[in-house]
């Protein structure tokens, strides 16, 4: 039993280590397929060993401090300001900054990820017309707790970048809020504390 399990830890390792370098290399942005094709290339089951979102985060750290570094500072750090430019345009709907942009775990072509809080979600695709920017809308969900709520998800091009915003209901915006119900509550980040990381972002080492 012993030998099955450090089998399956070493495995479990392997699997991290493999997903996190097709994120850095191949631009995968989803840890379900990285961690799914990890687990085929190296010849082991997809529903046995494969690690947690939080071990691949910590391989993938570490692989782009260690193969990426300059590179991977950078457009971390032009996705931050487009994503702030868009946040300034939709002050008026209280937005977040969420996702692998804030994390700092982005790849080179990963989506700018926003949450919005409006009085109403109409305003939102009002103002999107107004100023002429196209989108599609699907709906998604997210989490408080176990509880689900729907959001609307809107999708459409920022400055060249993929931008996504997360519709949420006003009285929503107190919620710690997760992706899945058995996921982590996610990070976020108003515009202030967004100009305040660009700030620290910018100032010499």
């Amino acid at each position: 039993m012993g030998r099955r399990t450090n089998r399956q830890t070493d495995m479990r390792a392997r699997i991290a280590a493999a997903a996190a370098r097709l994120m850095a290399e191949d631009g995968i942005d989803d840890f379900a397929l990285a961690k799914r094709k990890a687990a085929r290339q190296l010849g082991a089951p997809e529903t046995e060993s494969l690690p947690a979102n939080d071990e691949i985060e910590a391989e993938l750290r570490a692989y782009r401090a260690l193969y990426q570094a300059d590179e991977h500072a950078q457009r971390i750090d032009e996705l931050r300001h487009i994503a702030l430019d868009a946040m300034l345009a939709l002050e008026r709907f209280t937005p977040y900054l969420t996702g692998a942009v804030l994390t700092g775990i982005a790849g080179p072509y990963a989506e700018i990820e926003l949450q919005l809080f409006p009085e109403s979600a109409k305003e939102i695709e009002l103002f999107l017309l107004d100023q002429g920017v196209a989108y599609s809308t699907q709906e998604g969900r997210r989490f408080a707790g176990d509880q689900a709520r729907a959001v609307s998800v809107l999708s459409l091009d920022w400055e060249g970048t993929a931008l996504k915003l997360s519709v949420f209901d006003k009285r929503d915006e107190r919620l710690a809020l997760k992706t899945s119900q058995a996921g982590r509550v996610a990070d976020r980040a108003g515009i202030a504390e967004v100009t305040a990381l660009l700030a620290d972002d910018a100032a010499p080492a």
